[in-house]
């Protein structure tokens, strides 16, 4: 996964995550830090392989790696993570050398891993949203009385 080590290698990527890291330091609730980044990407290939929907690993680990990296700007600025997300993204997937068509399919994941309209889609964006949602350990939170999940989205079973 060439392509994915230059993402974890990439000035821009990395400022974003220090950013992150930076914005979140007091947060009591989940992060959107690297830990969360691999949680996506690992369970976004469980995911791939037990739906047989051959999705290329690359495509799944960039857009697991990049789709909450603007989520210090939604904090900042008020601008939806998502879509500080889909501005930042095609830059450092490009100079990881992924061609235009690779790029529009990870950015669509991106922009659209809130949207519960793609949960059941049998694509990257799909495995996205349902890998993002499932990565929260919210048996094992602290926090979890405060947290303005409603219950019913909550995971308070392991799945992944």
């Amino acid at each position: 996964m060439e392509r994915i080590d230059k993402i974890l290698k990439h000035d821009l990527f990395l400022c974003h995550v220090s950013q992150n890291n930076a914005a979140e330091a007091d947060r009591r609730f989940c992060r959107h830090n690297m830990a969360h980044f691999l949680d996506v990407a690992r369970i976004g290939e469980i995911i791939n392989l037990e739906e047989g929907l051959q999705l290329p690993r690359e495509w799944i680990y960039g857009a697991a790696l990049l789709h909450d990296l603007g989520r210090h700007i939604q904090y900042e600025t008020g601008t939806p993570h998502e879509i500080a997300s889909g501005e930042i993204a095609p830059v450092i997937l490009g100079e990881c050398g992924f061609d235009e068509e690779e790029r529009d399919v990870i950015l669509s994941a991106i922009l659209s891993h809130r949207d519960s309209s793609v949960a059941s889609e049998q694509n990257l964006r799909g495995v996205l949203y349902r890998a993002d949602k499932s990565s929260r350990a919210c048996f094992a939170c602290e926090a979890k009385a405060e947290c303005n999940w409603k219950n019913g989205k909550k995971n308070l079973n392991i799945k992944y």
